[in-house]
């Protein structure tokens, strides 16, 4: 069952088509690898998916319902919740209340940092993610742990679909891994991620489908299980991109094989 499609998706932008008739359907637990080239659209779906921008044409619907989001307050009211790039984190304060970041627990109209930092940490607890205290300031944090408290925030606020930007980028081999993996257990319960990402063996590590755009509509959708990288950069590149492309992939591949949810071990 879809818990969140969209159909015939358009937004210009000027003299812009950012969105040319983009469909979709995620399913319940459904990990979505979005890729594409710069430009290719993807950023203008995630706005409009969160709220953030109005499509000029098309609907969404969530559960089979029709969803009119105005702003991004609709869209987490409705249960989709977004992690940019920056986070959003608050560094200065402690990982407890980066969690519930806007909807502290109150006790006689006064913020009750017990149960919040006991909540805390039994949702850190359901989803795997290992932070010596809640009490620490996320400012001092990993960028992979500060990641993932981001991850954290967006499902316990309420997100059954959850959109990631670029969730891997700029962090290390072991932070990326855990990352990876804490993708793969929202997907064990029952959460929808989209994934949007320029790495294609990470998306291919984590996702179900590969959704590629390029010129503002899908290029492409692949089972992860019957595509390859070589494919997939074909999609985002076009046919004739994709040869050069194809014979370094071959060559690289040859040299040697990394698995990136395998975090990696000095000599």
């Amino acid at each position: 069952m879809s818990v969140l499609e969209f159909t015939d998706l358009r937004k210009r932008f000027g003299g812009v088509d950012a969105l040319r008739g983009v469909s979709l359907r995620i399913g319940e637990g459904e990990v979505i690898g979005l890729m594409g080239d710069n430009g290719a659209g993807k950023s203008t779906l995630m706005k409009i998916l969160c709220g953030a921008v109005r499509p000029d044409s098309g609907t969404i619907t969530m559960d089979g319902a029709p969803l009119h989001m105005r702003s991004p307050r609709d869209a987490a009211a409705a249960g989709i919740a977004v992690v940019y790039q920056d986070l959003a984190l608050v560094d200065q304060r402690d990982v407890a209340t980066n969690v519930f970041l806007g909807q502290e627990p109150t006790r006689h109209f006064v913020v009750d940092r017990r149960r919040m930092r006991r909540e805390a940490r039994q949702i850190l607890e359901d989803l795997s993610i290992r932070i010596p205290s809640v009490r620490l300031p996320v400012g001092g944090l990993s960028g992979g742990q500060r990641q993932c408290i981001a991850i954290a925030r967006a499902v316990h606020q309420g997100g059954r679909v959850v959109l990631l930007d670029e969730p891997t980028a700029a962090l290390g081999p072991e932070q990326q891994a855990n990352v990876l993996r804490l993708i793969t257990r929202l997907r064990d319960r029952g959460t929808s991620v989209v994934v949007v990402s320029h790495n294609v063996d990470h998306v291919l590590a984590v996702a179900d489908r590969v959704v590629v755009m390029r010129a503002g509509q899908i290029q492409g959708i692949r089972d992860v299980h019957a595509t390859s990288a070589t494919d997939v950069v074909g999609l985002i590149l076009g046919d004739a991109a994709s040869e050069a492309v194809s014979h370094m992939t071959e060559a690289a591949t040859s040299a040697s094989a990394v698995n990136p949810l395998e975090p990696s071990r000095s000599a």
